[in-house]
């Protein structure tokens, strides 16, 4: 079957739409959406066939890093140790356009972690992707929709044609930019930049 597309206000999103997201989330389904840098792929991370499906799309070996959202900082320490001097950098820069890399803590799921230690979480300043991590109430699955090694889909439509039969719902925003998260590793005692994108490096240091 190929997949269901909605337009979506990337600013004020539909709660119906939100919800009916959510419900195909909730089957196991793949949900495209946008966020404040790229189209993600979306699944429920606590979902094992969902994330099968994810590792086929993005042909996901052992050890490659796969990121989540949360809608805010309430729940992070759920989902991964965090210093105070970690929380205060992110409490500082979000919702933003960065990845930060935690240790992850033994709640979340091994299909997540792929063989890793850490996992990297967002807070993007995206109130279509808070929308759906808050309706699914965990954890969302953030990664980006494959278009090559360096590449990023900016084109629902495009994705509708590579992806039509892998994928269930694409909750089309319109075309977006081509520039990927800043991705910050906290999970040691120094700060390090792995990828720097839309997020950013100064107001790291502030």
């Amino acid at each position: 079957m190929a997949a269901e597309i909605q337009t979506i206000n990337p600013e004020k999103p539909n709660p119906r739409l939100i919800r009916h997201a959510v419900q195909i989330l909730q089957r196991g389904g793949i949900v495209v959406y946008p966020t404040d840098t790229i189209y993600g792929l979306g699944a429920d991370i606590f979902n094992k066939e969902a994330m099968k499906r994810i590792s086929r799309i993005k042909d996901v070996g052992g050890g490659k890093l796969l990121s989540f959202i949360c809608p805010d900082l309430h729940d992070i320490a759920t989902w991964a140790y965090l210093s105070n001097a970690a929380f205060r950098i992110m409490r500082r820069v979000t919702p933003g356009k960065y990845t930060f890399v935690l240790t992850a803590s033994r709640q979340l799921p091994k299909v997540l972690l792929q063989k890793r230690r850490t996992v990297g979480i967002r807070i993007p300043d995206a109130p279509v992707a808070l929308a759906l991590a808050r309706e699914l109430g965990r954890p969302l699955l953030s990664t980006s929709v494959p278009a090559g090694e360096e590449d990023f889909f900016t084109d629902p439509r495009e994705i509708a044609i590579s992806f039509r039969h892998e994928v269930d719902l694409i909750l089309d925003a319109g075309i977006m930019a081509n520039e990927p998260s800043t991705i910050i590793d906290l999970s040691g005692d120094e700060l390090m930049i792995l990828r720097q994108g839309a997020g950013d490096v100064d107001l790291l240091f502030r």
